[in-house]
């Protein structure tokens, strides 16, 4: 047994075991096996119960297993799960008449996975700047940051700074101009060429290592995207539906993106679902036969991203986010740890930058964390996200925070 899975019950390691043997290894994760959850909760196979402070990378804002959100499952797929859209649903209005007007757009275009969503994203900015800004066929150019992750198809991996996302997988896309974060320099000397269709930008770099730019940024690089006339697109997958203490990040700036993208806890964590919104002047340069997806905008996926939309809205999680995160970031400073570098975040997507020699002391970390019923991830190396689900109390914060200062004590 190797040393990562020393603590690991035999049961457990039967499982591991298994996905080792027959899965592609193209994931490292905590040696625990999951079997249930709750809310803030998960329990593993041999019934012990973590926090869960990773959120399926913030897919589960609203708790796991939300029993609203179950219910909408439940009682849709006892009706009909799925049409294609060769036909038209009883669901697909209504959700595309509910989303649009909770975030003020036009017009949405259903799809799956967060990254199916990016890419819609992408073909609709080309195509807008074809067809309405009058860039020369084949020449649209999207603007994008360094350290960002959209995703892992082909395309988006070919404007990736990230080695282990590009490394080996070319030949890449053409069309994309790498600037750095938070640069509005940098931007400005980019908007300069004609043929700039799109800017796309996450508000907050989550897999970076919740990289938060200056205050002022998003609103500043939107100005500048309409004076250039150049599409603003704000991937708000994993900082969008309340995690960073508003229903989108961009509304911390009252900046409204040309398109929006959201996943992830679009479902609640129930299944992949994700969106893009914009206005007319965009989405209805697609027509169709141009774009589509068989499952995108099914019965099911629709019914559950309504309630999983409306619990947001009922449980406040916007302000709750906004609340217990920064006691959360304060009480993690108050730890005074040599070992924290440097914490940061917005609502409650945060993370902790570790200050050791070992370049695996994050990884150690995560593991006496697990050891002590709290569930994180490292993430380039020395940065831990900390990102539990919205629901989780003031009382259950403090009692986090007292359980990280104790493994800090062990890195000493």
């Amino acid at each position: 047994m190797s040393a990562e899975t020393l603590h690991v019950s035999e049961r457990a390691h039967q499982y591991i075991s298994l996905e080792s043997k027959h899965g592609a290894h193209n994931y490292h994760p905590l040696p625990v096996v999951l079997s249930r959850g709750s809310g803030v909760f998960v329990w593993d196979v041999d019934d012990r119960r973590y926090f869960d402070f990773l959120s399926g990378y913030s897919a589960v804002n609203q708790g796991h297993c939300h029993p609203r959100i179950l219910k909408s499952m439940i009682d849709q797929a006892q009706q009909l799960t799925l049409t294609s859209r060769a036909f038209h649903s009883d669901k697909l209005g209504l959700y595309e008449e509910f989303i649009t007007h909770l975030f003020g757009y036009d017009k949405v275009l259903p799809m799956n996975t967060g990254v199916e969503a990016v890419e819609t994203a992408l073909k609709l900015a080309r195509r807008w700047g074809y067809s309405v800004k009058g860039i020369p066929d084949g020449q649209a150019r999207i603007i994008v940051c360094a350290g960002n992750f959209h995703g892992r198809t082909s395309s988006v991996i070919s404007f990736s700074t990230d080695p282990s996302s590009y490394g080996g997988f070319g030949p890449y896309m053409p069309g994309f101009d790498i600037i750095p974060y938070n640069d509005v320099s940098s931007l400005s000397r980019a908007l300069a060429d004609p043929h700039v269709a799109g800017f796309l930008v996450e508000p907050i770099q989550g897999e970076a290592g919740v990289v938060v730019p200056d205050e002022g940024y998003l609103s500043r690089a939107a100005a500048m995207c309409r004076e250039a006339h150049v599409l603003f697109i704000a991937d708000e997958i994993q900082t969008g539906l309340c995690r960073t203490g508003r229903m989108l990040c961009c509304d911390h700036e009252d900046v409204r993106p040309d398109i929006v993208i959201l996943g992830k806890a679009l479902s609640g964590g129930i299944m992949p679902v994700s969106a893009v919104l914009a206005d007319d002047e965009i989405m209805l340069t697609i027509r169709p036969g141009e774009h589509g997806s068989t499952y995108g905008g099914n019965p099911l996926a629709c019914a559950i991203a309504m309630t999983a939309l409306q619990v947001l809205q009922d449980e406040q999680m916007a302000e709750r986010a906004e609340i217990l995160g920064q006691q959360f970031r304060q009480g993690i400073l108050d730890l005074g740890s040599a070992h924290i570098k440097l914490v940061r975040g917005k609502g409650l997507l945060n993370a902790v930058v570790v200050d050791h020699p070992d370049p695996e002391a994050a990884w150690r970390l995560c593991m006496r964390l697990m050891e002590e019923g709290l569930l994180a991830k490292p993430t380039h190396g020395d940065k831990i996200r900390f990102a539990p689900p919205l629901c989780i109390t003031s009382s259950q914060i403090d009692e986090c925070v007292e359980t990280i200062g104790r493994c800090l004590h062990d890195l000493d």
